[in-house]
């Protein structure tokens, strides 16, 4: 078991950590959190052995909307989760990369990150190719088996298409991302049996990331079909905030606060 107390390892030792973890034949699981508090509740449970960090939900909680929160403001809450999760991988999640995605990976193996999602937006191949190969170049420079893992947004920005048109661009930007060097290939959407299947022939065994989403299949039944990686995006920060939203409501309405309730503050 993983003690959440341990100092932190070099980024190089996180780093070959996390990309153990999603080649080995257990899906890994990790829980996204958004700032120190909700990184330090999900740490205390033993079952975590690697963090990533909701570019969206921390985007939400500084008031910007997805996709829009400058760089600085994110490296400061990752750079603060990565110094509460000690021994334990971080992954963070990138957007795009910025302007300069290998600057942007350099900047974040400063603060501790091991590993990242960075989404192409469906940009023409060979120009999203060429920010993969920027990232992994600059890891490498600063000597970082950085584990990227590399994302398409082949369905969530092409919904109109049919989905045997999106499984094939995800399969051949995933090939062209893994060649380029990243570690693992994300794809967000609402994945059927038959879909993810077609992902895993495609791309490989072990080689995909998804997002556990309503609708999506579970963690297990991925796994079963060679899936890498599983997290939740913005979803785990939705939860916290209907439990905080309902609990108000009922404050309101002359309640009081559950007995149940943790002291995880």
């Amino acid at each position: 078991m993983t003690n959440h107390h341990e100092p932190p390892t070099s980024p190089a030792a996180r780093a070959d950590t996390l990309r153990a973890l999603h080649a080995a034949p257990e899906i890994l699981r990790v829980v996204n959190v958004w700032d120190v508090v909700s990184a330090k509740a999900v740490l205390e449970l033993p079952q975590t052995r690697a963090l990533a960090t909701a570019g969206h939900s921390i985007a939400a909680s500084f008031g910007y909307p997805d996709g829009t929160i400058p760089l600085e403001v994110t490296l400061d809450m990752v750079g603060r989760i990565v110094e509460a999760a000690g021994s334990v991988p971080v992954s963070a999640d990138l957007d795009n990369g910025y302007d300069d995605p290998g600057e942007t990976t350099r900047r974040a193996i400063g603060v501790g990150i091991v590993g990242a999602n960075i989404e192409d937006r469906l940009l023409p191949l060979a120009e999203a190719v060429a920010r993969v190969e920027a990232v992994v170049a600059a890891a490498e420079a600063e000597g970082v088996p950085f584990a990227l893992n590399a994302r398409t947004d082949a369905f969530v920005r092409a919904p109109e298409r049919p989905a045997s048109e999106s499984v094939a661009d995800a399969i051949e930007r995933g090939r062209a991302y893994l060649a380029a060097g990243a570690d693992i290939v994300f794809v967000p959407g609402v994945l059927d049996a038959d879909v993810t299947r077609r992902l895993v022939e495609g791309i490989g065994e072990r080689k995909v990331s998804v997002i556990g989403v309503p609708g999506a299949l579970t963690a297990a039944e991925y796994e079963a079909l060679g899936i890498a990686r599983i997290s939740y995006g913005p979803l785990t920060q939705r939860v916290a905030l209907t439990a905080l939203q309902d609990v108000a409501a009922s404050l309101y309405a002359d309640g009081v606060i559950p007995s149940s309730t943790r002291a995880l503050n």
